[in-house]
């Protein structure tokens, strides 16, 4: 048994209109998401209200807060739908007791644990060495379809600048024909 396996058996199919949470921050939540269709932001607010994004899922990719579902803590970040979204919901827990006696099934796990870790290695590197317009210039090359998807407020909040800040890259880095 592989992890698309156990979604089409255990899976229950949620169905998410634009604008609406799958989890909020504060919230507790002990499943992992498969997105079929859509796409999600998932987000912090701080103390002061102010909003980051952490990152952005699209079809066919997994959604989860590991310390509320694996640690059963409070959800440390939203997690919203941008689009509507469909997606299968498994409880962490449920995956866990398979795990354990399918050695197949947890190096897939281990496989997607490695790969999560990978992203946010990224984007700390991003974040911690590279300026808001190098962030703008990376995610324009490599995500120009999903660019397409956000608003400029979402993009802006996730490369931790103000929407005026991005107007300012955009224009410095839009190409102009003469």
């Amino acid at each position: 048994m592989n992890l698309d396996n156990l979604f089409d058996i255990k899976g229950k199919e949620i169905l998410k209109k634009k604008k609406e949470h799958v989890f909020i921050q504060g919230d507790k939540n002990n499943s992992l998401y498969f997105i079929k269709t859509g796409l999600l932001k998932a987000y912090y607010i701080s103390p002061k209200g102010k909003e980051f994004v952490k990152s952005f899922i699209t079809e066919g990719n997994i959604a989860i807060n590991l310390s509320s579902a694996y640690f059963e803590k409070p959800c440390t970040f939203s997690l919203q739908c941008i689009e509507d979204t469909a997606m299968l919901e498994i409880p962490l827990s449920l995956i866990d007791a398979y795990r354990k006696k399918n050695h197949d099934l947890s190096n897939q796990v281990i496989d997607l644990l490695l790969e999560f870790s990978l992203k946010k290695e990224k984007r700390e590197f991003e974040f911690l060495c590279l300026s808001a317009e190098d962030r703008y210039k990376m995610l324009s090359q490599e995500n120009s379809d999903l660019l397409k998807r956000l608003t400029q407020n979402d993009i802006a909040h996730y490369l931790g600048i103000t929407p005026v800040g991005l107007s300012r890259i955009i224009s410095r880095n839009s190409v102009s024909f003469l």
